[in-house]
């Protein structure tokens, strides 16, 4: 996998621009939201504590398909308050350790429950 910032595009702000892969198996995450394993909303009303579970979710979901977070090359995320995007950035640091996935960030009017502030999916490759 390679990653890249082509000096042609704006600076990338935790994100990269270009993220090439030769072979592997692809995986597709579907949007992961603040609940918990047994359905239960986490963080009502706290944005840092609903993108920290969404991450927890989206490992757990790259760990059913023997893949972790270093193997996402594309995340969307889904956020209803652009106010919220430093915060965003700080927990998704926290996660992306290595070099970051290429990335798309949406403002929506609301997400498919109504307490939800953060929706993210993502596509990975591994080996």
């Amino acid at each position: 996998m390679k990653h890249s910032n082509p000096e042609t595009l704006p600076r990338a702000n935790g994100y990269s621009h270009v993220v090439e892969v030769s072979g592997g198996r692809t995986i597709y995450i579907s949007g992961q939201i603040a609940f918990d394993r047994a359905g239960k909303l986490v963080g009502e009303g706290d944005f840092a504590a609903q993108a920290r579970q969404v991450f927890e979710n989206l490992e757990f979901a790259l760990a059913a398909a023997n893949a972790g977070l270093d193997d996402v090359v594309k995340i969307t995320i889904f956020m209803t308050d652009l106010g919220h995007l430093a915060t965003l950035r700080e927990v998704r640091d926290r996660y992306f350790t290595k070099a970051p996935p290429a990335s798309s960030l949406v403002q929506v009017s609301e997400l498919v429950h109504p307490a939800l502030l953060v929706e993210i999916e993502a596509i990975a490759v591994a080996t």
